[in-house]
């Protein structure tokens, strides 16, 4: 079967720095892929040229086999390809609901129809839903700008997956989130992964959560892949050790 992602031998250089140097990976359906490594390893560069945000100098990204290197963000994402970033982007001025809705209008319909349908492009459901299963029905009807900040990272990974992806990027989920909220976020996107298939990748520095989620765990080290496999496997490797914790 196809991978859904697969990224071959990308390299990205900026003057004379290699910050991602050869990188090659899959993500298979339905699987959560984590990346690790030390700060300035590579991973936001790697994620940035997946996504669109920069070219890589060498290398190749294919989605369902269709090469997308070189396509522009707003093209991959319509492919279904949706992420989140380490700085929340959500609207802190409009609801929990509203939020989740206009995550997903963009997809929904034609220009016509989202001018002159529904105010909620027939989506209201369907956030109701998402926001049943993220456990925030409490706060469907609150400002987002007015939750606490694990509440914020739990909307905006609802938002990410609001229009159905076929692929999602994670970019530290876990920042900043305190041990109560990270659990549940944890639980969250591993329910969503189990019952609904999906499938994604995690960039993260937080190596508990990356390994009590992820399937599989690929670990970047000055650009380079380090090690890959199995998460038990990952953390009992001294090169990982000795590159990721400092002794």
């Amino acid at each position: 079967m196809t991978a859904v992602l697969e990224v071959s031998d990308i390299k990205k250089r900026f003057g004379g720095i290699h910050a991602v140097d050869g990188v090659s990976f899959e993500v298979r359906e339905g699987e959560i892929l984590g990346i690790i490594g030390p700060n300035g390893c590579g991973k936001s560069t790697l994620f940035n040229c997946i996504l669109g945000q920069l070219q890589p100098s060498e290398g190749e990204v294919k989605l369902d086999g269709r090469v997308t290197t070189g396509m522009r963000p707003c093209d991959i994402n319509k492919l279904g390809v949706s992420r989140t970033f380490q700085l929340l982007q959500i609207f802190p001025k409009l609801s929990v609901r509203e939020n989740l809705i206009l995550a997903a209008q963009e997809h929904k319909g034609t220009m016509m129809s989202r001018l002159f349908g529904p105010r909620d492009a027939g989506l209201n459901g369907a956030a109701d839903q998402m926001i049943a299963f993220f456990k925030l029905t409490h706060l469907a009807d609150e400002l987002a700008g007015g939750l606490s900040y694990g509440q914020q990272k739990l909307l905006d990974a609802a938002m990410a997956f609001m229009a159905g992806p076929r692929l999602v990027l994670l970019d530290e989920p876990a920042g900043g989130v305190n041990l109560t909220m990270l659990g549940n976020l944890r639980d969250r996107l591993k329910a969503f992964n189990e019952e609904r298939g999906a499938t994604f990748v995690v960039i993260e520095h937080n190596m508990d959560f990356v390994m009590s989620l992820c399937t599989r765990v690929l670990v970047l080290a000055e650009g380079k892949v380090l090690a890959e496999g199995l998460p038990a496997e990952v953390r009992a490797n001294p090169a990982v050790i000795e590159a990721y914790l400092g002794h």
